[in-house]
């Protein structure tokens, strides 16, 4: 179920897992196979992920990887989902393979396992899987990296359909749509790059998904939170990127740790210490230190 010592190596530097980490996850490697029940964990979350391969599940539904890693013994705890991951590829390869992903373009979308555990490891200094459910979904072949962007086969929830509809998209809940997101450690969120990701994924969607009709792509993030413009000139690259989308209300809730996360890296960080070394560092501590909040938006546009 696991590649041995050698290959497993090998495995990781395709998966790009941060360099600092493979000799740990392989030195452990001995430790998990010796473990008769951790084993069997590992062989119960990749039956889990197998399941319903290719079927679209709500975030967080079936698999609970993140709890499931909870199980694992505590010397293994923090790597244990890049097992799951690992022993999972073949399956997840070859259901790519027979939808006929690109070669290309399955390789990069695997890669999530190392820029998940470089997430981690720029928050905890250590190795580890940041967030295990979120591969779930890689494995199970609903989602791809097509570029700069990822996005989701998904269908929407009945909060964000009403929201949606508000727009101007035809949507109830369970409509078909692509949901986007934007992986973090790959260079700046330009329009062309924008442009050509959602070219490339009409085309990825219409090839290997013919019988799933997505007309619309949506989002929902802090990137979409209106009050950006008020810190942000007009062609910085996150407010054009906003500017594609046709805006639903934000969420109700405040999320302020969100943009934290994503622009400082760790979401507990104090807000008086954020630097302001960027335009964005700039907006997103300034904006919080003068008691402001942050919120989720949402938005659409129709695929091309």
């Amino acid at each position: 179920m696991l590649p041995d010592t050698d290959e497993l190596a090998e495995v990781l530097l395709d998966l790009a897992v941060p360099h600092e980490d493979i000799n740990e996850i392989v030195a452990r490697r001995r430790t998990l196979t010796a473990d008769a029940g951790a084993m069997r964990l590992v062989a119960e979350c990749v039956e889990a992920v197998v399941r319903d391969m290719g079927e679209i599940v709500e975030y967080g539904d079936g698999l609970q990887l993140t709890a499931r890693t909870a199980e694992a013994p505590a010397a293994l705890r923090r790597i244990f989902p890049a097992y799951v991951f690992v022993a999972a590829l073949p399956h997840t390869r070859a259901y790519h393979r027979a939808r006929g992903v690109p070669a290309d373009v399955s390789r990069r979308t695997l890669t999530d396992l190392g820029r998940n555990m470089a997430v981690h490891r720029r928050r905890h200094g250590t190795a580890g899987v940041q967030s295990p459910q979120w591969l779930a979904l890689h494995l199970r072949g609903e989602i791809y990296q097509l570029g700069r962007l990822h996005f989701q086969r998904a269908r929407l929830w009945s909060g964000a359909a009403r929201g949606l509809a508000a727009a101007g998209m035809p949507a109830t809940t369970g409509t078909l749509c692509l949901d986007l997101h934007i992986p973090d450690f790959l260079g700046p969120l330009t329009p062309a790059a924008c442009d050509r990701a959602v070219a490339l994924a009409g085309e990825f969607f219409a090839k290997h998904y013919p019988e799933e009709r997505y007309r619309a792509v949506t989002c929902h993030s802090w990137l979409l939170d209106p009050q950006l413009k008020r810190y942000l000139p007009a062609d910085s690259n996150i407010v054009r990127f906003q500017e594609r989308f046709r805006l639903a209300p934000r969420d109700a809730e405040s999320a302020d740790t969100e943009p934290v996360q994503f622009v400082f890296g760790d979401p507990e960080l104090p807000v008086a210490g954020l630097p302001r070394r960027t335009s964005v560092e700039r907006a997103v501590g300034d904006h919080l230190r003068s008691g402001g909040h942050w919120y989720v938006g949402h938005g659409w546009f129709p695929l091309p």
